[in-house]
């Protein structure tokens, strides 16, 4: 998919050819835009596996010779700002277009959309182009599904939540000035999900945001941009998991719990009523408090 269309030759007058997408180092693509920054160094080998990207490398740090010869190297101070300013600085965002829709039992379902079999799709719910919703789903009234979202069979999406909606990417600059990173990523809810009323999904930063089988997601709860969360998840309501944090099959979140960014709950664990958790949680693993011990 091309979101973009910038050519290396602005940072290289001897390379020529077009940058279409961001990329992230876990999935690398060909004509992309990436960065690595020094806490994921050892994943950079990954970059040689595609071709002719931009990449953002951090000062200070080494440039490997087979990356100049594959790629446009830039180096940034803070490589995440360094990607937030290439957006800027090329005038690049990534909202939603208006789509041409039609009504059907009071839903507006945009041309393109696709909808499985016996799906109760409840009047005031929007559905975007780029949707697809599997077998015997149930979507509640109010319920808005944003850019490239994907639903299994059997899911159960409740009254007024929102799934795709942009998480808060940003960086400043030496002054404080605000960088807006676009997300260009979707979201991926596999079979049997249930998500209660009044919660937001956000779509991944780069890749998608996943929500694994069997996961149920109370109301009133808050998914930021790149959670992955392992199957059969209980998420108690007015919990907020932060962007880029996941869990293992089987972790119990209870109410009120906040989740750093970046972080992992393992396998079955549990979190207590109102944990704080700023640190990974092993597999099977109890924690409670603030911060979560």
């Amino acid at each position: 998919m091309e979101f973009f269309k910038i050519n290396a030759s602005k940072y290289d007058s001897g390379r020529s050819y077009d940058v279409v997408r961001p990329a992230s180092l876990n999935k690398p693509k060909d004509n992309s835009v990436m960065f690595v920054t020094p806490k994921f160094m050892n994943k950079w080998e990954t970059l040689l596996t595609v071709k002719e990207c931009i990449i953002i490398w951090p000062e200070g740090e080494d440039i490997p010779e087979e990356l100049i010869k594959r790629h446009v190297v830039i180096l940034s101070p803070e490589p995440r700002f360094g990607f937030a300013k290439f957006f800027h600085d090329n005038n690049i965002s990534y909202n939603e277009d208006v789509k041409e829709y039609e009504t059907v039992g009071g839903a507006f379902i945009c041309k393109g959309a696709v909808i499985g079999k016996d799906c109760r799709i409840f009047p005031g719910a929007y559905i975007d182009a780029d949707v697809s919703v599997g077998d015997n789903c149930y979507i509640g009234s109010g319920v808005r599904l944003i850019g490239r979202v994907k639903i299994g069979n059997d899911c159960i999406i409740r009254e007024n939540t929102v799934i795709g909606s942009d998480g808060l990417t940003t960086r400043r600059n030496e002054e404080g000035k605000v960088y807006t990173i676009p997300q260009f990523g979707g979201v991926v809810i596999e079979d049997n999900v249930q998500i209660g009323a009044n919660s937001v999904v956000c779509k991944g930063a780069i890749d998608d945001t996943l929500i694994g089988s069997g996961s149920r997601i109370d109301n009133c709860c808050f998914i930021s941009h790149n959670v992955t969360m392992g199957e059969d998840t209980l998420v108690v309501g007015e919990t907020l998991m932060m962007g880029s944090s996941s869990t293992g099959r089987g972790a119990y979140i209870s109410g009120n719990v906040v989740i750093r960014d970046g972080v992992n709950l393992g396998e079955k664990s549990f979190a207590g009523m109102g944990a704080v958790i700023t640190k990974d949680v092993p597999a099977g693993a109890t924690v409670k408090g603030n911060p979560a011990r």
